[in-house]
């Protein structure tokens, strides 16, 4: 595909693209240097995400860390193709041995790191314990999921009454071309009674790959029990690191913290 290197000066700014994964045409962005000129972070958004709603994070990493910054957003999500109802409930572990290995070939992907956000940081965690793809030199997980917990599952039954009655609904519907499927492909999965039993612990103990794990402290969705799993499991280099006055989204809440620790993770795995 067609990468966007960015302004003469070196700034790099993301123009839409489109990009064939996993039998969907799916929305993308990119920033910075090419596959073939520097190493590329690719991001994987959460349950609500898209590539909009990264807002200027991708841009932001891009000239923080003189990568490249592949942004999209996967089936079902922003303005990417449709997805069928319901998502199964393994659709995270699919995301990452069937669709994200299409979306490294279709970029030309030559050396990466993985940056992904709850359900897009587990994504990247089964993508590295299950598929050892050797182009993925690290990954960045920020406030992921390995197991249910019942407060994350309570805030997610929140987030059920707040679409319903609150204004979810028309804050989403700004950035999703079918927002109540983007919605209830993840709300649904997530409070299907079968998910509570939902444990992906195990493919931690193959990652063997660097792990950065980032979370806040007052995050709505998790405990810090979720990050300590990484340390815990994972055989190879870990650090993890929890953020004051942050809550589910540290590149949102904490942006200035987390550019920072990116940043210098990205350059010890050049260092490296």
């Amino acid at each position: 595909m067609e990468w966007d290197t960015g302004h003469p000066q070196g700034q790099p700014q993301g123009q839409p693209r489109r990009i064939r994964a996993g039998g969907s045409a799916l929305e993308a962005l990119c920033f910075g240097p090419a596959p073939a000129e520097a190493a590329t972070l690719v991001l994987l958004h959460e349950g609500l995400g898209c590539v909009a709603l990264w807002r200027d994070f991708p841009a932001r990493l891009a000239r923080a860390t003189g990568c490249g910054v592949f942004a999209y957003s996967r089936q079902g999500y922003g303005q990417s193709d449709p997805c069928p109802l319901p998502r199964p409930l393994d659709y995270m572990t699919d995301e990452a041995v069937r669709v994200l290995p299409e979306v490294l070939d279709g970029i030309g992907l030559r050396r990466g790191i993985l940056v992904g956000h709850s359900d897009g940081a587990s994504i990247a965690a089964l993508h590295a314990g299950l598929v050892h793809d050797p182009r993925i030199a690290g990954i960045v997980l920020m406030a992921p999921h390995f197991f249910t917990e019942p407060m994350g599952l309570r805030s997610i039954a929140e987030a059920r009454i707040a679409y319903a009655e609150g204004d979810l609904r028309s804050r989403l519907a700004r950035y999703h071309a079918d927002v109540d499927a983007a919605f209830r492909g993840w709300n649904d999965a997530w409070l299907d009674p079968d998910f509570e039993r939902w444990d992906i612990r195990a493919p931690l103990a193959e990652v063997d790959i660097p792990v950065l794990a980032i979370q806040g402290e007052a995050d709505q969705y998790g405990t810090r029990a979720q990050i300590d799993a990484v340390a815990e499991r994972v055989p190879g280099p870990v650090e993890t690191v929890l953020l004051a006055d942050c809550r589910h989204a540290p590149f949102l809440d904490q942006p200035d913290r987390t550019l920072d620790l990116i940043g210098g993770f990205v350059r010890r795995l050049a260092s490296g």
